[in-house]
């Protein structure tokens, strides 16, 4: 159903089955899929690609220009998988030079008033509570949870699993399957959880727990940790995504609460 009060250009390519509400705004260069529903008020600007099945509530803008001096009008896109709701007043800007698209995965709900700059890559099943604030480039992996009003530094990395506290600074990056909390923003155990709800055996979040004790509780370096657990802890998929999260961050991860370097 496409409201005679919403503005849909005319080379804007609209699915099948899509409901447009009155007073939506709907630019050229913009793919909908099937199914999608777009509550009024909301503007969807050009370059933007949302695919099936999703829900975008009142007063959402996604494609705006990026926020950021070295944008310089190229053309970049911000590219919405299925399944995925946003929520009031929400934002999602289109990429820069930098990577040239915004992407979201699939399956996430993105609460009202967050806002995703450009370059952004967010995973699939990924929560942002009301009011999360992601600066731009910065990547958040599948099935993390951001609580209400976190604010996260440019650049920086949030692992898979991991749960972040609501109002926190997050300003370097969090490995995989970990809670994090506190001020300043540290780890505080692993997400066990959530990890439960999503099917991980107790025997391995053990197995994560014993990488995260090397890591976080024994008073070694980073280094020092990594080799370690190369050692003493048997491979497995966990491990090694643990292991390279640490290996390739450039922001550095997060301290253990009892830390004070």
């Amino acid at each position: 159903m496409k409201e005679s009060l919403a503005y849909i250009h005319p080379e804007a390519k609209i699915g099948q089955n899509v409901t447009i509400e009155p007073f939506a705004t709907i630019y050229n260069d913009v793919v909908i899929g099937d199914g999608t529903y777009i509550s009024s008020n909301v503007t969807i600007l050009p370059g933007t690609r949302i695919g099936k099945n999703c829900k975008i509530h009142s007063g959402a803008v996604i494609g705006g220009d990026p926020q950021d001096l070295k944008y310089k009008g190229e053309y970049t896109t911000v590219e919405i998988g299925d399944n995925n709701t946003i929520r009031e007043f929400v934002t999602i800007n289109k990429g820069t030079s930098a990577a040239m698209k915004t992407v979201v995965g699939n399956n996430c709900l993105i609460m009202a008033y967050s806002h995703i700059a450009h370059d952004c890559v967010v995973g699939n099943a990924v929560i942002l509570a009301n009011s999360t604030q992601l600066a731009g480039e910065v990547r958040v992996h599948d099935w993390a949870i951001l609580g209400g009003g976190t604010l996260v530094h440019q650049f920086c990395r949030i692992g898979e699993h991991v749960m972040v506290s609501g109002g926190s600074r997050v300003g370097k990056d969090i490995p995989p399957f970990v809670k994090a909390g506190r001020e300043p923003l540290s780890f505080v155990g692993v997400n066990s959880i959530g990890l439960r709800r999503r099917q991980y055996s107790n025997d391995k979040i053990r197995e994560i727990q014993d990488v995260y004790r090397f890591l976080y509780q024994k008073g070694y370096n980073n280094k020092q940790a990594l080799e370690i657990i190369a050692t003493e802890i048997p491979q497995s998929e966990e491990r090694d995504m643990i292991m390279e999260f640490v290996k390739e961050s450039h922001r550095g991860v997060i301290k253990g609460y009892y830390s004070e370097k």
